[in-house]
Formats: C-alpha cells, structure tokens, sequence
C-alpha cells in the first residue's frame, strides 16, 4: 500500500486560475537546501531528541500562486504538497444547499492513483469536514489536491499535515487546527512515533490518528495489523502528547511567516 507523484488540472469558472503541478526537482528544491528550509516564508524544526522522538519538520506556505492556498510540507524525508481551491463555484450535481462541497484529491508519486491514494483521500476528507465551517460557505467548493513528492514513511500523517497549513493559508474557516501522527508497534510491543517507511514494514502494526488543537479530541483513525486494546490505548496517547510539538511548530511557523513586515 505504497503512494508514490502528480500532475493535476482542475476545471475552474471563468476568469480564474486553476491547476496544480508542481516537479519532484523544483519541490525539492523549493522545501530543502542543505537539509535546511532557507525560504522566507518557511520554518524547520529539531530533529529527534529525547523530548520528542518525531522527525524534524518543515513547512513553507504560499508557495503557489494558482491555488487559493498551498503549503509544502516535510516530515523527515516524506514531502506533500497541498494547495486549497476555494471556495468557488460548484457544479450543480454535487451543490449542498447548506454548506460547502469538499473535495480531495490525493496524487501518486508516479503513475496514477489508486486503491491505496482513494482510501487515503476519504480519510483526509472526513477529517477535513469535520473542522471546516463549511456551513459558512454553502452552495460552493473547496478542494483540497495533495501531491505526494516523496514518501519515506507516516505518510498520511504527512498529508493530513499539509493538508491543515494549506487550509490556513486559504483562510477557510475552520473550528480547529488538525494534526497526523502515525505510531508503529514492533514485534515485541516498542512503540515508534513517525516511523520510518522500514519501520513501518517491519512493525506488527501501524495506526494513524487526526486529531484537533483545542482538545486533543480524536477526528480519525485508521490501522493495520495485530494490537491489543491496551496497546491502542497506549498508542493513542502517545499521539495525543505528540500532537502537542506539532501544533507548537504549527504556531512556530504561523508566527514566523506573520510577523515578517
């Protein structure tokens, strides 16, 4: 259940831009140098420590200018790019009278998407509609197309992440933050947060929580593999503490970018 890169074009009304590609090279180029984000607009965080043993993260907004809002995000070596149409005009077949359409679109490395990519855009969809104030917007769309430029493990929660930075820089509406974190459990029970595509591969089991900045309150979840409910538990909270340095660099990287003249 690998994702791996994309091109993609999305009709828009008139008098409006639209399309989202972006290459490998020029994301790579844009989100790293030397390993360091040195953009304006962009934030890395530590790598991992004692205190925290999530990988280092970046983040850079604005990057596009088709989009509504974008956001790059880098999660030790696993990369997304998000950007947010919206909200625009809706087709009338998918038109809700009382709030706003929201779509994602989640594109492969390489090649076209697939069971795995369609599994993911429901889970970035439903957590996305639970913390967007879409009744604020009815009658229109807001689209969400995530670009996966490389991926190195905890990859949904990669995507949710991008997916949230892309959201606020679109300046939809929203009654929360959200975050991914994803927990992997070997075989004799260590857990790992933000593992590795090999950590991941050789654990037992892999569980990905969304959960929101307010109170920690899950939004979703999905696994693979063979745990207890204790086990569950424990990985659950793991991701709840782990949530906090996320939405501390979230704020790192808002107040950065903000508080620049």
């Amino acid at each position: 259940m690998r994702s791996e890169y994309l091109t993609y074009t999305q009709a828009r009304p008139a008098g409006r831009k639209s399309g989202l590609h972006v290459g490998c090279g020029a994301m790579e180029g844009a989100m790293r140098s030397d390993d360091k984000v040195c953009t304006e607009t962009g934030i890395e965080s530590s790598s991992r420590g004692p205190g925290c043993s999530l990988r280092h993260f970046a983040c850079e907004q604005n990057l596009l200018s088709r989009p509504d809002g974008s956001a790059a995000f880098l999660q030790g070596d696993t990369s997304v790019l998000a950007g947010v149409y919206g909200p625009a005009e809706v087709k009338v077949s998918k038109e809700i009278f009382n709030k706003a359409t929201l779509e994602v679109i989640l594109r492969p490395k390489i090649g076209l998407p697939g069971v795995a990519e369609k599994s993911r855009e429901r889970l970035i969809r439903n957590t996305c509609q639970a913390v967007v104030l879409g009744a604020l917007h009815p009658r229109t769309s807001i689209t969400v197309v995530l670009q996966v430029v490389s991926d190195a493990g905890s990859l949904l929660a990669c995507c949710l992440n991008a997916a949230c930075m892309a959201l606020v820089d679109a300046g939809v509406p929203m009654r929360a933050l959200f975050c991914g974190v994803t927990c992997a459990l070997d075989s004799d029970g260590t857990l790992v947060l933000d593992p590795t595509a090999k950590q991941e591969k050789e654990a037992r089991a892999v569980l990905t929580f969304a959960l929101d900045s307010v109170d920690r309150k899950l939004l979703m979840s999905t696994t693979k593999g063979l745990y207890s409910d204790a086990e569950l538990q424990q990985c659950l909270a793991a991701a709840q503490t782990a949530s906090q340095h996320v939405f501390r660099f979230y704020r790192e990287s808002l107040q950065r970018r903000y508080s620049k003249s």
